[in-house]
């Protein structure tokens, strides 16, 4: 997988995630708004039924599929990446993004590869003599 590749996967699923989060949030604020909730003091003991709960349910629901299908590709697109550096002589890249990817740092790595990584598929040109 090349790097732009893996590039234009990662920024798409970080945007799925931001557009599920925004579509979560909403549904949140519109069950709230709409006085779905039945409240005793702070806790919520209910929810009243009705169209409006259900179409908020419908978009909960919409949004976390979204969110998932958004991290589903970001995985792919860090193995992407670790494949792809993996081809490279120097191990550096790949080392970096696998340990930290495994110790759940795998966002910042992600950026910086997109930001600055090299390109595994890309053989190095020969000087010209």
């Amino acid at each position: 997988m090349s790097k732009s590749t893996v590039t234009r996967l990662f920024i798409g699923s970080a945007i799925a995630v931001i557009a599920g989060l925004i579509l979560g949030l909403t549904a949140l604020w519109a069950a709230f708004a709409n006085g779905m909730f039945v409240m005793h003091g702070h806790d919520v003991i209910g929810i009243q039924s009705g169209p409006g709960a259900w179409f908020v349910l419908g978009l909960g629901i919409l949004a976390g599929l979204v969110i998932m299908g958004g991290l589903v590709g970001g995985l792919v697109s860090w193995i992407g990446a670790l494949l792809n550096t993996a081809a490279l002589a120097d191990k550096t890249w790949f080392i970096l993004l696998l340990v930290l990817g495994l110790l759940s740092f795998g966002l910042v790595a992600m950026i910086a590869y997109v930001i600055g990584g090299p390109d595994g598929t890309r053989q190095p040109v020969a000087p010209a003599s």
